[in-house]
């Protein structure tokens, strides 16, 4: 991989979902300091202010916002979208970072399973309604945050099941949105070509967070994720396959890729199922147009 100059950002706009913790906040940090006007997003009015300020102080930059969105409300989705677009006239970065993992089932406020509610469908959506002004201002990018985990869906998607109503296992699921999130990638690079929207999943590595936390999980789960904790990256390591699929002109023009370590890896076969990936994003078309908000 050569060796670039940091990137001057300066002008663009990049919006991270979940960037008040974790990679998504590390992420943040590093995308500020190289001049981008940077907005991320938190359920949580009070953590979102606190991360504002952590990265307002650590990137030295003042051009960082912070608008409420919950991944799990179609609402809420809509609302985020509608004033981002009055707030800013162009978008040059959508990063789909945030997720979960849940050792119980729980549902979204329009009743889908949430895990994939959050991680996939929530993502899906945003994508949709922002994805105008991303060809407005290209050359742009989409990033989406998947996971090796997507290999644990060793059967790939159950199209028949994706509320995972005939069973509920956290990792299964958990796996499966991940799978999810990079035949969406995949899916999004193949109907933007053309358009200079560039699309790209990456796996950010084992990463010490308070992904899966203690409210989120519990059991086995809980214990497995506190046990692997000395062995995990951090953060800021984590995020870094993601600024570069964010900034650099490394990748620049590069699209429908799946990256670790900023390099290209080959995912599992089910990833690469290009009929499957338009089957999802068809599906996803109905789920959300169909739901009750």
């Amino acid at each position: 991989m050569s060796s670039s100059p940091t990137p001057d950002l300066h002008g663009q706009v990049i919006v991270i979902t979940g960037g008040n913790s974790g990679i998504g906040k590390e992420a943040a940090v590093s995308l500020a300091a190289m001049g981008a006007t940077v907005v991320i997003t938190a359920r949580d009015t009070q953590k979102g202010q606190e991360a504002l300020d952590d990265i307002r102080r650590r990137s030295g930059s003042s051009t960082v916002e912070v608008m409420a969105l919950d991944l799990a409300d179609f609402v809420s989705i809509r609302a985020f979208a509608a004033e981002l677009l009055t707030r800013f006239d162009r978008l040059d970065v959508l990063i789909n970072n945030a997720g979960g993992i849940l050792s119980e089932r729980r549902h979204t406020a329009q009743g889908f399973e949430m895990t994939f509610g959050v991680n996939h469908l929530g993502h899906f959506l945003l994508t949709e309604l922002l994805v105008d002004r991303l060809k407005e201002s290209a050359p742009s990018r989409v990033v989406t945050v998947s996971s090796f985990g997507h290999r644990f869906a060793t059967s790939g998607l159950a199209f028949e099941d994706l509320q995972s109503d005939l069973g509920y296992s956290s990792m299964d699921v958990y796996g499966k949105s991940k799978l999810a999130n990079l035949m969406f990638s995949n899916e999004l690079a193949r109907r933007l070509a053309g358009t200079g929207v560039t699309s790209n999943a990456v796996h950010p590595g084992a990463v010490r967070t308070d992904f899966g936390g203690a409210d989120d999980t519990k059991g086995l789960e809980r214990l497995t994720m506190a046990a692997g904790a000395p062995f995990m990256i951090s953060p800021k390591t984590g995020a870094k396959t993601i600024v570069f699929l964010a900034s650099s002109p490394d990748v620049a023009g590069a699209t429908g890729g799946y990256y670790v370590r900023r390099k290209l890896h080959k995912p599992s076969k089910h990833g690469r199922d290009a009929g499957a990936a338009r089957r999802l994003w068809e599906e996803s078309e109905k789920l959300v147009s169909g739901a009750d908000v």
